[in-house]
């Protein structure tokens, strides 16, 4: 007798057979799916999808968050520049941003938030946001805002310049072409700016940015405010040698007044707390910047805190021109 086997049986053969070939297919999938390290990469069909939903993922230091394309109603607490110069004004933020002389015109009608770094929970459930900008590098307080909305932390110092926040914030936004023009118009007026000074200025004089409160002094270095982007990136000026690497390495540094000539420039971009109480004669009468050849030539520009503090791109132009309209009249 021949050995048939039943329809059942040579079906349910065939099933399998079919079933082996598409796992074998989808592991094959996965693995071109997979960086040489095993990590799952994000294919571009599953990109577009998530596009098309008006959602993208964006890495961050506290991982990928999926974010609207084109989000609508943002919570800042900072790099509040950048957004206004894309014209992507936050619904809400904190009132110290609100006080900014640079911008304060651009942000009538924003809600405060509360207080820089410690801002109201409630006050950002109110407003309903579908995206929030944070600058904090602390773990519990951005879970707890990304609990109310997709977050996206960007530690202070990791934006360097004013090309790489306007870049990065128009890459995130979808706002890539005005981040260009914006920046291509900046640019314009630094060079115009820096020529100017480079005119007027000696290439090798020295620059030193101090601030001074009653109860310190401190330097700085290029990317902590009170003038270091206008004057060593913007401007192209540079520090005393000697003390150069500490200053720009370390950002910021206490001094004790008897060290301060060592740090001291031919230049002296100083913040103070108010320029009523310490103005230029107030310097020249100290014993200690009094002694101070730049203080003696006049060689130094006061500002107060309210507006040297600020380091956003639109603050940084404004502080250059500033600047550049002391060492250039």
């Amino acid at each position: 007798m021949k050995n048939v086997q039943p329809k059942w049986r040579i079906t349910a053969l065939l099933l399998a057979l079919l079933l082996t070939a598409v796992l074998a297919a989808a592991c094959g999938q996965a693995d071109q799916n997979k960086d040489p390290e095993g990590q799952a990469l994000e294919t571009s069909a599953g990109a577009e999808e998530k596009e098309a939903s008006g959602t993208k993922t964006v890495s961050t230091v506290f991982g990928d968050i999926e974010v609207p394309v084109a989000a609508k109603r943002i919570v800042a607490d900072d790099y509040l520049g950048s957004l206004i110069a894309l014209d992507a004004i936050p619904v809400g933020t904190p009132g110290l941003h609100l006080k900014n002389p640079y911008y304060i015109e651009a942000l009538e009608g924003v809600e405060d938030i509360g207080d820089y770094g410690n801002a109201s929970s409630e006050k950002i459930i109110a407003l309903q946001p579908d995206l929030i900008i944070t600058a904090t590098n602390d773990d519990a307080r951005f879970q707890q805002m990304n609990k109310i909305a997709p977050t996206i932390a960007i530690p202070y110092g990791e934006l360097k310049n004013a090309h790489e926040e306007l870049s990065y914030f128009g890459e995130l936004l979808g706002l890539k072409e005005k981040a260009d023009k914006w920046l291509s118009d900046y640019d314009k007026r630094i060079a115009a700016a820096k020529a100017r000074v480079d005119e007027a200025i000696p290439a090798d004089a020295t620059f030193t940015i101090f601030e001074r409160s009653d109860k310190a002094v401190w330097v700085y270095g290029d990317n902590f405010g009170r003038g270091g982007q206008p004057i060593y990136q913007a401007l192209g000026r540079a520090p005393k040698a000697e003390v150069a690497d500490e200053i720009m390495e370390k950002q910021w540094k206490e001094l004790s007044m008897e060290i301060l000539p060592e740090y001291a420039g031919d230049y002296l971009v100083v913040t103070v707390g108010s320029i009523s109480e310490w103005n230029l004669q107030k310097f020249k009468e100290d014993p200690i910047w009094g002694s101070l050849e730049a203080v003696k030539q006049d060689r130094i520009y006061l500002w107060p805190e309210e507006r040297s503090w600020y380091y956003d791109p639109i603050a940084v132009l404004a502080q250059t021109e500033e600047l550049a309209n002391w060492l250039a009249p």
